[in-house]
């Protein structure tokens, strides 16, 4: 029977890569966001269904994630994608800053995580995969909050794990350390406004922070999230994968 897998933050970079993958694997595909026009057109190339979800808002999740729910009969794939990377200093950081980072990244990813489960055939079948970042296993310079909303995704998974060990479904979180995105192109001209070097300069400090010093692609990120929803990953759960280029 077909697998349905629901990826958040689905319309570009990691989360169209990660749709991408898992549709080639042969599973039915719902991408959500908040971006109604984004997510419609990535679907409609691609012959997918898509669904407008706000991670930040309950009755949003909630209600998204039964209509995607209902799209295919259930869900048996969660990819918990959305989030957002910002940095800020933490002697000038407000509550409202802390607030945004933790409502998006891991509010978002519980309750994103939360519905699916009850849509989800958890004594037959099922894959959780967060989409955590190396600040999820280590500290990120000059991102207190980013970083420790990441960390909570990584105890969130291996929670869910224990939680979950005498049935067939798996929790993993995923973490890719500085990948080619549009958030590399936003955090490359909020460097280069705040310490006054070139754009050139800032990727390249982005860049450099990879061992292997080269960006990592979505498709790599992508390939890493089939292989943990296919037929070979049963045994791998409550697992944070770094794929970072290296140690650090």
């Amino acid at each position: 029977m077909q697998k349905h897998a629901v990826i958040t933050g689905g319309g570009t970079g990691i989360g169209l890569a990660i749709a991408a993958a898992l549709h080639d694997i042969g599973c039915a595909i719902t991408i959500a966001g908040r971006r109604a026009q984004v997510l419609n057109a990535a679907a409609q190339r691609r012959g997918w269904n898509s669904q407008v979800i706000d991670v930040t808002d309950e009755s949003s999740v909630i209600a998204g994630m039964t209509q995607a729910a209902n799209f295919a009969g259930g869900i048996d794939i969660v990819v918990a994608n959305a989030g957002i990377a910002e940095g800020q200093n933490i002697k000038g950081a407000d509550l409202a800053f802390w607030r945004n980072i933790m409502a998006t990244n891991l509010d978002g990813a519980f309750l994103t995580v939360r519905e699916g489960l009850r849509h989800m055939p958890i004594k037959s079948w099922g894959r959780v995969v967060a989409i955590s970042s190396i600040a999820g296993v280590r500290g990120l310079k000059g991102a207190h909050a980013y970083t420790a909303s990441k960390h909570g995704l990584v105890g969130l998974m291996r929670g869910l794990a224990a939680d979950h060990t005498a049935l067939p479904v798996t929790f993993n979180a995923v973490c890719p350390g500085y990948v080619d995105t549009d958030i590399i192109t936003r955090n490359t001209e909020n460097i280069a406004q705040r310490s006054k070097m070139s754009k050139s300069d800032a990727r390249d400090l982005m860049v450099n922070l990879n061992p292997h010093k080269r960006l990592i692609t979505p498709d790599e990120v992508a390939a890493t999230v089939a292989w943990l929803c296919g037929p070979n990953a049963g045994s791998v759960d409550g697992q944070a994968i770094e794929i970072s280029g290296g140690p650090a």
